[in-house]
């Protein structure tokens, strides 16, 4: 795809979206996660997914995307790239039209499996550098 085609599509994706599951969310301020689960909160509504805490950014956080009880829009995945596989599952009992593997992650089974089933996938951009970007050029408010 060229630029502007992507980023009709990811203007779309951040438009329709309302509640992001972040997966892989650390509490910790200092990783990745962190900082993009922040900026995102300005904009939508951030469901923490990690099995290891209870809460983080003093959120409810659940142990699978799939324990969510409301819907959720996307699944924003901080995980190794030969990771993700292991969360497809997961992903596509939720329902969520879109999957975005952060920057660095991909895997190209698991993109496959997902837009087989028609979930938009991302991989290797980051959520909050797209969407910033995209922010400054006028197209999302």
């Amino acid at each position: 795809m060229v630029g502007s085609q992507i980023d009709s599509q990811l203007t779309r994706m951040f438009k329709d979206t309302q509640r992001i599951a972040v997966l892989g969310l650390s509490p910790d301020p200092a990783k990745a996660s962190n900082g993009v689960a922040l900026y995102l909160r300005d904009f939508y509504e951030i469901v923490p997914v990690n099995p290891n805490y209870d809460e983080i950014l003093g959120l409810p956080c659940y142990p699978s995307v799939a324990s969510i009880p409301e819907p959720v829009d996307m699944v924003d995945v901080f995980q190794r790239s030969e990771r993700v596989i292991d969360f497809i599952d997961d992903a596509l009992a939720s329902k969520a039209p879109f999957f975005w593997m952060q920057l660095g992650i991909r895997n190209r089974a698991a993109r496959e499996r997902l837009e087989a089933e028609g979930i938009q996938v991302v991989e290797d951009l980051c959520t909050k550098v797209e969407h910033a970007r995209l922010r400054r050029q006028g197209t999302l408010a």
